[in-house]
This record gives structure tokens, C-alpha cells and sequence, in this order.
């Protein structure tokens, strides 16, 4: 068995920064992280997929041999990324330990198949991201695609979903969909990755222990030995101190009481719950967003706030829906009324605000200090 597979760890701890940006910055970094004794994987980005051409792409085959001497001089296992079949092929030839298959690459099941064909056999470790948008079959059918070339070498990792209502973290959790991949797939151990659901590195913690919590097989955490000067996900990175502070704090969280809590069918379910509501909470804030747009554009255009028409339209049609999803219709109306009521409040504090004057009050000012022209013939 390969020393990138998680099953020689638990928790299992992946670490390294986004990018191979220098020699000397991996290198630097895999000493420190080999040090502390909270690394089992060594990961950096060679090839990076960028949203938009111009930025920063990484460096290739010359960062290859780079994360080549990092294994050979701290003895951590090593991992990069493969987009494609030629990618994987390069890193089975450098006898890379494990390689990664990305959420842009998971999403595509043609690209998941040719690297699949390309690995079968061999002895690495294949690591398989959640597809980008939230679709649990797409993200099971790429696993079971890898598990038929390497079964015995297969993990996953949780990096969060696209959400263009996400607020709090730079992809959404969605641990409910976390916790159903664990019970379609009890075999395959699942890290998860809190830099990228974080997105900010202050955040980074919290998103670990909740994974913990949660009896996931451990943590794949971007670390970069300067991360305000990273040339990708500067924003997420943790320092190696920060790094080790962070999983030093979350080793409490053994085994056996992460399983308890993952066995638990009531746990799931409330997990579940949790989730849905953190989804109820973005969509209602970002229907107040437009609340007050309609707002200011009821001000701007001397529109009543209070619209008795749309008011009964809207219960209307809510209650009619109600049924279809066979919801109490008192109980959406309920919630209905105490949508509306937030509404009219933030609505009315708009009107209330003072409204900038329409001509430079340095011209009033002038036009009242003009002299009325006097009575009669000049």
C-alpha cells in the first residue's frame, strides 16, 4: 500500500500551499510541516486551472522535480494534481505517491474515465474532490469510476460547492451532501478541505473541527510559509505555526468519538437540519436584499409601501403552494406574514432616511440672500 493512502493515519493530515511557486518555497514549508508531525501527505499545486488566462498557472514539470526533492529530502509522501490523462501520466512516471482530481475535472466524467484508464494498476493514491456545483451522483460516479482502476487506493475530499448566494464561506459546505457521500460510501475515507470552504484563513479553524466533529477521516489544508505573498488563494492559506496551532487544537477529537457521532442516525439527521437551515438563512437574507431595492426604488418613484394587491397575490400564491409540497397551509401563511412584516419595517426605515437635497445647498443658501425686486415701475 502506498504511504500517501489515509488508512496508515487517523486523522489523516494533507498539507501544503495551493502552489508550487519556488523551490525554495516548498521545500521550506515540507521541512517545517515534516517537523511538526501533523503532515502525512505533502501537497502542492503544479498545474494550476485558472478561472481567468493571465494569472498565475504554475510551473509544471520543473515544480515536479521540485515536490520530487521535498520526498526524497523530508521523506513526506507527495501529491499534485492531474487534470488529465497527460498530467496523470507524468506523475505515475515521476513516482508520485498520490494525485488529485480537482472539481473542475471531477464535474467531467469523459476526463475522470481517461485518467481512471491511465492509473489502473498503478500503485498510487487517488484523491477524488466534490465536483464544483452541488450534485452528490456526479461526485459518487467519479469515485466509483477511480475505485474500479485502483480500489484499493481511493479517498475523497469535501472542498465545498459553488453558491452565488454564499456569504459566510467562499464555497458552501453543505455538510448534509458531506454526510450522505460517507453513507453511499462507507469505504472510502473522507477529508475534508477547510481552506477552500473557508476562503479566508480566520475561518480556516472552525470549518476543520466542524469536519472532525463530523467523523471525517481528516483534513487537506493549504499552508504557505508567507501566504500574503501567495501567488494563488492567498486569502486562505495558513502559515505552518497557524497550521499546527490549528490541528493541534482539533487532535482532541479521537477516532472513536468522531465515529459515535457519525454512527448516530439522530446526529445525521440533525446535521442535516443544520445544514438546510444555514441554506433557509442565505436565501432569506438575499430576498431582503431585494426587498430593499424594491425599497429605494418605491421612494425614488413616490410609491407607496403598503401594496393591498400584491399583499394578497403573494399569500395566494404561497398557499397554493403550500399544498402542492403538502406543507400546512397556516404554517406557510405564518411564515409568509412574518416575511412580509420584516419587509414593510425595513421598507419604511428607508423612507424614513433623510433624502439628500436636490440642489447644492451652497445655491439655496445664495438664492435666499437675493433681495426681491422692488414693487412697481424701475
Amino acid at each position: 500500500m502506498s504511504e500517501g493512502h489515509p488508512n496508515c493515519a487517523s486523522p489523516y493530515f494533507v498539507a501544503g500551499p495551493c502552489s508550487a511557486e519556488s523551490e525554495n518555497q516548498v521545500l521550506h514549508t515540507a521541512r517545517q510541516l515534516a517537523n511538526s508531525g501533523f503532515c502525512h501527505l505533502f501537497r502542492a499545486g503544479v498545474w494550476k486551472p485558472r478561472t481567468r488566462p493571465g494569472t498565475f498557472e504554475g510551473h509544471g514539470l520543473k515544480a515536479v522535480h521540485w515536490l520530487r526533492r521535498v520526498k526524497s529530502e523530508t521523506g513526506l509522501p507527495v501529491a499534485t494534481e492531474a487534470a488529465h490523462a497527460e498530467q496523470a501520466h507524468i506523475l505515475l512516471n515521476q513516482e508520485f505517491d498520490a494525485i488529485w482530481l480537482g472539481a473542475r475535472t471531477t464535474v467531467n466524467p469523459f476526463l475522470v474515465q481517461e485518467i481512471a484508464d491511465v492509473i489502473a494498476g498503478a500503485p498510487v493514491t487517488v484523491i477524488v474532490k466534490n465536483p464544483i456545483n452541488a450534485d452528490l451522483k456526479l461526485w459518487i460516479g467519479a469515485t466509483e469510476r477511480i475505485l474500479k482502476a485502483a480500489p484499493a487506493r481511493v479517498l475523497a475530499v469535501h472542498r465545498g460547492f459553488q453558491s452565488y448566494d454564499e456569504r459566510l464561506y467562499r464555497y458552501s459546505p453543505r455538510w448534509d451532501l458531506a454526510i450522505q457521500y460517507m453513507s453511499a460510501l462507507p469505504e472510502i475515507p473522507l477529508l475534508c478541505d477547510p481552506s477552500h470552504i473557508a476562503g479566508r484563513r480566520s475561518l480556516v479553524p472552525e470549518v476543520a473541527r466542524k469536519a472532525l466533529e463530523l467523523g471525517m477521516a481528516g483534513l487537506m489544508t493549504e499552508v504557505h510559509p508567507h501566504p500574503d505573498q501567495a501567488l494563488s488563494d492567498a486569502e486562505q492559506q495558513l502559515t505552518p505555526e497557524e497550521y499546527v496551532k490549528m490541528v493541534a487544537a482539533c487532535s482532541p477529537i479521537s477516532g472513536a468519538s468522531a465515529q459515535s457521532i457519525t454512527d448516530s442516525r439522530l446526529e445525521r439527521l440533525r446535521l442535516m437540519i443544520d445544514s438546510l437551515d444555514d441554506e433557509l438563512l442565505t436565501l432569506l437574507a438575499r430576498r431582503l436584499d431585494l426587498v430593499d431595492q424594491i425599497g429605494h426604488f418605491k421612494k425614488e418613484n413616490n410609491i407607496t409601501i403598503y401594496q393591498p394587491d400584491r399583499w394578497d397575490e403573494l399569500r395566494r400564491l404561497r398557499t397554493r403552494m403550500a399544498r402542492r409540497l403538502d406543507l400546512s397551509p397556516q404554517f406557510v401563511e405564518n411564515i409568509v406574514d412574518a416575511i412580509y412584516n420584516e419587509s414593510i419595517r425595513r421598507q419604511t426605515e428607508i423612507f424614513q432616511k433623510e433624502t439628500k437635497p436636490l440642489t447644492d445647498p451652497r445655491l439655496e443658501s445664495a438664492l435666499q440672500e437675493i433681495k426681491p425686486l422692488p414693487s412697481g415701475n424701475s
